[in-house]
């Protein structure tokens, strides 16, 4: 057993001597982005607007109309029926009449007028 002890001894001196006194350099390579060029240059992206609020309206013919005005109060969606797909009506800046294919829209907070495909402008009260 006291053989052992001078072998294990030596054996773990020529173990640490094999190492290196230098230090170790990790160099961070990793994988490149191909599409990083693309993504720095790309224009900003915009957020759809969210809904600012939503309104109930009965018009002069006794439609109920849902409308839903958007942030950015340049653009709506209108439904007819409250189950079925919003129209977005648009303008071109504030403040003036929201259209879309047979739609227009003037006004918000508790009195609007509207024209709905098929039908004239008519005025709707919240």
């Amino acid at each position: 057993m006291h053989s052992l002890l001078p072998v294990a001894a030596a054996s773990a001196l020529l173990a640490l001597a094999a190492c290196s006194t230098e230090p170790e350099t990790i160099t961070g390579g990793g994988p490149q982005d191909d599409m990083a060029a693309e993504l720095a240059n790309a224009a900003p992206v915009e957020l759809p607007p969210s809904v600012k609020e939503s309104k109930t309206y009965r018009c002069k013919d006794n439609t109920i109309v849902y409308v839903d005005f958007l942030s950015g109060d340049k653009s709506a969606n209108v439904r007819t029926d409250k189950a079925a797909p919003p129209t977005l009506v648009k303008a071109e800046e504030a403040g003036k009449p929201m259209v879309a294919e047979g739609y227009s829209l003037e006004g918000k907070g508790s009195s609007i007028t509207l024209t709905l495909p098929g039908k004239g402008s008519q005025s709707c009260k919240a």
